[in-house]
């Protein structure tokens, strides 16, 4: 990620954090209008308390795009928490779309095709070094 991305993923996730609640709602809407299967990995989540630990994750791994060394750890940790509940490879490109789609509802104008950009890469970046630790994590297993 550029220096530019990094700060168009800071500078649009604070303007999502008013309808913080909000967006995580649609965030799982759209999750679940993508793949329906994933319904069942959240059946005894209390959703509400599901979304404030997602925009909280977001924030913090947003927060520290610019300083990713200090980041990954706990985007690798986080990566082998999903795998315990059921989150699968195949399953990181689903919750990218719900992503880039919570976040065009929420900028709506604002989202333009850079911020757009941005948050793809943001994703991308995270999601491969996710897709690395679960793998590690299952070989260790």
């Amino acid at each position: 990620m550029t220096p530019d991305q990094i700060r168009l993923v800071q500078d649009s996730f604070h303007e999502v954090l008013p309808i913080r609640v909000a967006a995580a709602a649609l965030f799982y809407e759209r999750l679940f209008a993508i793949d329906s299967d994933l319904r069942a990995l959240f059946l005894a989540s209390d959703m509400p308390k599901q979304g404030a630990e997602l925009m909280a994750s977001l924030g913090s791994v947003v927060r520290g795009l610019d300083r990713a060394n200090t980041v990954l750890p706990t985007v690798r940790e986080l990566a082998k928490r999903h795998v315990a509940c059921g989150f699968k490879e195949h399953h990181y490109p689903i919750v990218g779309q719900a992503l880039i789609d919570t976040m065009a509802a929420g900028l709506g104008t604002a989202f333009t095709p850079a911020v757009r950009e941005a948050w793809e890469a943001a994703y991308a970046l995270l999601a491969s070094v996710m897709i690395a630790a679960a793998r590690e994590d299952q070989l260790a297993a």
